[in-house]
C-alpha cells in the first residue's frame, strides 16, 4: 500500500487591495467583509478544510490585524491531531525586504515547507468566492506526472485583459505552452471560441520543483517575483506544467447553476456584483449548500426582527440577506445585504445595496446603489446614491457605473 501524499496548503493574504478602496482603507483585502457575516478569506480556507487539507499557513503584509484577529477567533483546528490554520506575516527572513510578490512571500517563508515537510504544496488566493474541492486537483497533478498545476476558469474573451491567461498545446489541450499575465488578446478555446482559459490564483507544485523555481525566481534580475507572472511561465517553459480546468471541478451539493461559479472580487463593481449574485430567487452562488459549508465566525447578537414603525407602518425586507442582529423599524429593505446589527429606522429605504455591521439609516433616508462600510451612519432624511456630485462633495467615492461608496467609520454633515 503506497503512503498517501502529505500535503500542506498556503494561502497568500497579503493582498493590499488598492483597486477595493476605500474597503481596504483600514483592514486587508481577504479581511473585507462579504454576505453578511463572512470574510472573503474564509471561502479559500473553507474550500481546503472541506477538500481534507487541515495544514494551512496563511501568509500576511498589509494592514493585517483585523484578518489575524478573525484567523485566531474562528480558525481554531485541532492540533492534538497535528492540524493548524496560522497567520505568518513577513519577517525579513532573507535580508532586509518585506515581501516583494506572491513567489517572493513563499521563498521568504521557505522555513514552513522545511518544517511540514510535505510533498505537494497547495497554494492559493484569499479573495475570491468560489467553491472548490482542491483533492480532485491534487489528485489530477499527481496522476499527470507534472510539477506545477493551476486551475482555470473559462471565461469571456472580452475580460481577457483582466486575467492571467493559460495557452494550451492544442493537441495536449492540459498541456500549457505559455501562461501570460494580462494580453491584449490570446487565442479561443478550441471547444469554445467565446471564451478563454484564466488563471484562477491557484497552483498545486511537486514540493522540490517548487523550491527549485522559487530559488531560481530570487536569483533574477528581471523578475516581478509573481507566482502568475514568473512562476508558471518557468514551469511552461520547460514543458512541466498543465492546467487543472475548473469545468471538471465538482463539489457535492452544488447544481448546474453553481458548480462554475468564481468571482474575482477585485474591484468595488465586481464586489458589489457578487453580493447582488446572493440575493437572486434563484441566486447564482448557494449560500445554503451545508454539504459543502462555508465557514466564518458566529457573531453573537439576537435574531434579526422587523417590527412595525410608530405610524403602524411594516418593516419590510424581501430579496435580501438579513444577517443576526439586524432591526427593521417600520423601514422598507429591497435586494440588498444587511450585515449583523445594521438598524434601518421608519419609512427609511434601502434598495440594491450592501450595508456592513453596525450601520445605521435614519428615518426617512434613502440608500439606493450604496456600499456603507462598517458603523456609517446615515442621519434622517438624507439620500445617498442617486445624486452622483452630492456624494462626490461629500468625499464618497463614485464609481464609473454608478455606485457608491462610504467609507468605515463615514459620518454624513446634517
Amino acid at each position: 500500500m503506497s503512503r498517501q501524499k502529505k500535503v500542506l496548503a498556503i494561502v497568500l493574504a497579503g493582498g493590499e487591495g488598492k483597486r477595493l478602496m476605500p474597503l481596504t482603507e483600514d483592514r486587508a483585502k481577504p479581511a473585507v467583509p462579504f454576505a453578511g457575516g463572512y470574510r472573503l478569506i474564509d471561502f479559500a480556507l473553507s474550500n481546503l478544510v472541506n477538500s481534507g487539507y487541515l495544514q494551512i499557513v496563511v501568509l500576511t503584509q498589509y494592514k493585517s490585524h483585523s484578518l489575524d484577529r478573525h484567523l485566531s477567533e474562528t480558525w481554531r483546528l485541532s492540533t492534538q491531531l497535528g492540524n493548524y490554520v496560522t497567520s505568518v506575516p513577513a519577517q525579513q527572513r532573507r535580508g532586509k525586504d518585506w515581501f516583494l510578490g506572491s513567489a517572493n512571500a513563499i521563498y521568504q517563508s521557505m522555513n514552513l515547507i522545511d518544517d511540514a515537510d510535505p510533498d505537494i504544496v497547495v497554494v492559493v488566493g484569499a479573495d475570491h468566492v468560489y467553491r472548490m474541492d482542491f483533492a480532485d486537483m491534487v489528485e489530477r497533478h499527481i496522476a499527470s506526472g507534472a510539477k506545477a498545476t493551476v486551475a482555470g476558469v473559462r471565461q469571456p474573451m472580452a475580460t481577457v485583459k483582466s486575467f492571467g491567461v493559460i495557452e494550451t498545446d492544442p493537441q495536449a489541450p492540459t498541456r500549457i505552452t505559455r501562461f501570460v499575465e494580462k494580453p491584449d488578446t490570446t487565442a479561443p478555446l478550441p471547444d469554445d471560441p467565446d471564451s478563454f482559459l484564466a488563471s484562477m490564483g491557484n497552483y498545486v507544485f511537486d514540493r522540490d520543483a517548487l523550491v527549485e523555481a522559487l530559488r531560481t525566481d530570487n536569483e533574477k534580475a528581471d523578475t516581478q517575483h509573481d507566482m502568475g507572472g514568473d512562476i508558471m511561465p518557468y514551469f511552461a517553459q520547460r514543458g512541466e506544467a498543465l492546467v487543472y480546468d475548473f469545468t471538471h471541478n465538482d463539489v457535492p451539493g452544488s447544481t448546474e447553476r453553481d458548480r462554475q461559479y468564481w468571482r474575482d472580487v477585485g474591484t468595488l463593481d465586481s464586489y458589489y456584483d457578487s453580493h447582488m449574485d446572493l440575493i437572486r430567487p434563484l441566486p447564482v452562488f448557494n449560500l445554503y449548500n451545508y454539504d459543502w459549508p462555508i465557514y466564518t465566525h458566529q457573531i453573537m447578537a439576537p435574531p434579526a426582527r422587523t417590527v412595525r414603525g410608530p405610524n403602524g407602518q411594516a418593516g419590510v425586507a424581501f430579496d435580501s440577506i438579513v444577517s443576526p442582529g439586524v432591526l427593521i423599524t417600520g423601514g422598507h429593505v429591497g435586494s440588498s445585504v444587511l450585515s449583523p446589527k445594521v438598524k434601518v429606522e421608519h419609512d427609511a429605504r434601502v434598495t440594491e445595496s450592501v450595508l456592513m455591521q453596525n450601520v445605521q439609516i435614519g428615518a426617512g433616508a434613502t440608500v439606493h446603489r450604496c456600499i456603507l462600510d462598517k458603523n456609517v451612519v446615515v442621519p434622517p432624511g438624507f439620500t445617498v446614491g442617486l445624486d452622483r456630485e452630492q456624494d462626490l462633495a461629500r468625499g464618497l467615492t463614485v464609481t464609473d457605473s454608478g455606485l457608491t461608496i462610504a467609507p468605515k467609520n463615514y459620518r454624513f454633515e446634517k
